[in-house]
């Protein structure tokens, strides 16, 4: 099979591979859509440590094709979305209603049993997030999917795999907006154009989008900004400017830089709070004052996976999608095959779309 396979580090492509059947407790999946997301080429580039070879790929949805021994949440025939994180359902952070935390099997590149599926010429290849799911067929935890009903678009089905159900859920799970709330949201991709949905959903009165890209920002009124900045000022002076010298009850950083995050934090009000979503370098730091926090009383909270129990918000959001409260077809802003998979990547590095996405035979 096909499959887009990181080579080492800053080299990737598309090449053959084998893959051999699901174990126990595993699924075999035929891909139909996997979204091209930011998190890929972070292992690309080593902002995401990963073992070399790896199958990238983590947002997606697909048709069951077999099931492992014990298999029991899902059959031949089912289509699924997939998480990039399981839900073991017996670590201390399942057991505590923090599945998007879960720490039942270590993030390795392997399956939970220390191997991999995944092989060429004798090597053994390793996959992103237990998942690898660039490719044409994949092997998944049983635990990573959820079966949906089967007249939902797969490439729109793919989205919620990653980035709605993090983008959304910084706003609705994790930050919890409240209705008549001031937000602002740094970084309008594709995951922060879904925190500004979220944010509508939750009833916020004041959205304010703000990117280097005017483009970006116009794209995000059209899914729920009120406000927006002008891209060559300064962020935080607008946003006090647009709440009266307040600042905003939630900011949120979706781009995952020091210097944006602590932009991020002085836009915030006090007893506000600053909620980062973007993934930064390991090496990366972004400094406080030691009496901003207790003088203010501002909250900083880290986000993992939009505080997602996938197994319900996978449901949930493709339900605000079907309601026509959550706009997922305009997310998607072009289609590529599995052999493009290099131009969609460009095409990202570039900022042309809200996502890419590779749709599968």
């Amino acid at each position: 099979m096909k499959a887009v396979v990181a080579s080492k580090l800053n080299e990737y492509s598309v090449v053959s591979v084998n893959l051999d059947p699901p174990k126990a407790g595993e699924v075999l999946i035929k891909m139909k859509a996997t979204g091209v997301c930011h998190s890929d080429l972070s292992v690309i580039n080593g902002t995401i440590p990963s073992p070399f070879p790896v199958v990238l790929g983590h947002e997606g949805a697909g048709i069951v094709d077999q099931v492992g021994e014990g298999v029991t949440n899902v059959k031949p025939g089912d289509h699924v979305v997939i998480s990039f994180i399981p839900n073991c359902g017996s670590c201390f952070y399942c057991l505590h209603q923090e599945p998007f935390l879960c720490s039942g099997a270590k993030q390795d590149g392997n399956q939970f049993d220390g191997t991999t599926r995944v092989h060429k010429d004798g090597q053994k290849i390793f996959v992103m997030s237990f998942v690898g799911i660039m490719a044409e067929y994949a092997v998944v935890p049983s635990s990573c999917v959820v079966a949906i009903d089967k007249s939902f678009d797969f490439k729109v089905a793919a989205l919620v795999g990653c980035g709605v159900t993090t983008g959304a859920g910084a706003a609705i799970r994790t930050a919890q907006v409240k209705p008549g709330s001031t937000v602002a949201v740094f970084g309008c991709g594709g995951v922060g154009l879904n925190v500004v949905q979220g944010a509508r959903i939750a009833g916020a009165a004041k959205i304010i989008a703000c990117d280097l890209s005017a483009e970006k920002m116009e794209l995000a009124r059209s899914f729920g900004a009120t406000d927006t900045v002008d891209p060559a000022g300064d962020f935080t002076k607008q946003i006090w400017a647009i709440t009266n010298g307040i600042g905003v009850d939630y900011a949120f950083d979706v781009v995952g830089h020091s210097k944006v995050i602590e932009q991020c934090i002085k836009a915030t009000r006090k007893n506000g709070m600053a909620v980062l979503v973007g993934v930064g370098r390991l090496d990366d730091r972004f400094s406080v004052n030691a009496a901003i926090l207790p003088f203010t009383a501002k909250t900083i909270k880290g986000c993992m996976y939009g505080s997602a129990n996938f197994k319900a918000d996978f449901p949930m959001y493709l339900d605000l999608y079907k309601a026509g409260k959550l706009d997922l077809d305009r997310l998607v802003s072009k289609t590529y095959t599995l052999d493009e998979a290099p131009q969609a990547f460009e095409d990202m590095e570039k900022g042309k779309n809200a996502r890419g996405v590779i749709v599968h035979a």
